[in-house]
């Protein structure tokens, strides 16, 4: 209960003062590529529940397709897929304002929405996706009795330059060591990871 009214109190008012910053963004987003706004995606949330996570779009509508054919061309970079879930050097699916918008993690803003109804937290474990069912299956005992969050010890810690495992076993830590004084640490050190842009792909 704590937690939450804490999420409330620190979400609404930082939701209303970053609206016009959002409409910014989604005019830029329409201006320079097609397709919506917002991307809409299944991650898994506390007890294992399915939910759907709000971001805006940083990918073109194609951007699976255009992975799949630029690994197909570069054999060397399947490796790194495999081990970060990322691309560092150059992803295709990216748009030239989703690169800006990812390099100050600005793509996650609308996450606030999911705070406010309740299917996030500020701090928490990564949301993860379904399709990564299996390389959870060991630690989703321990991420799933918390809702997964806005940013966590992952986001601090090199965000994606992180491999999937190192992931995994942060957000086990946090569940396990969960105190106030740590989201509060946490949120405080999120704030020059952005400005860093360190891990943001």
């Amino acid at each position: 209960f704590s937690k939450r009214l804490f999420d409330l109190l620190v979400s609404l008012p930082v939701t209303i003062l970053a609206l016009p910053f959002f409409a910014i963004i989604a005019v830029a987003i329409k201006l320079t590529s097609k397709g919506p706004v917002f991307f809409i995606q299944e991650r898994f949330g506390r007890g294992g529940k399915k939910f759907k996570i709000l971001k805006f779009r940083s990918m073109y509508v194609d951007g699976d397709q255009k992975l799949n054919d630029y690994l197909e061309k570069h054999d060397d970079l399947k490796k790194e897929w495999q081990q970060f879930k990322k691309l560092k050097s150059f992803d295709p699916r990216v748009t030239g304002v989703g690169k800006f918008l990812r390099r100050f993690s600005l793509d996650e803003a609308p996450q606030v929405f999911n705070i406010l109804l309740g299917s996030m937290s500020l701090v928490g474990p990564r949301p993860y996706l379904p399709r990564e069912k299996e390389e959870i299956e060991q630690s989703a005992a321990i991420i799933f009795r918390v809702k997964s969050g806005l940013t966590g010890l992952w986001q601090i810690k090199g965000r994606n330059d992180l491999s999937f495992e190192t992931r995994l076993k942060l957000d086990e830590f946090y569940v396990r060591n969960w105190s106030f004084m740590l989201d509060i640490t946490i949120i405080l050190k999120t704030f020059g990871a952005v400005l860093k842009g360190r891990g943001a792909y």
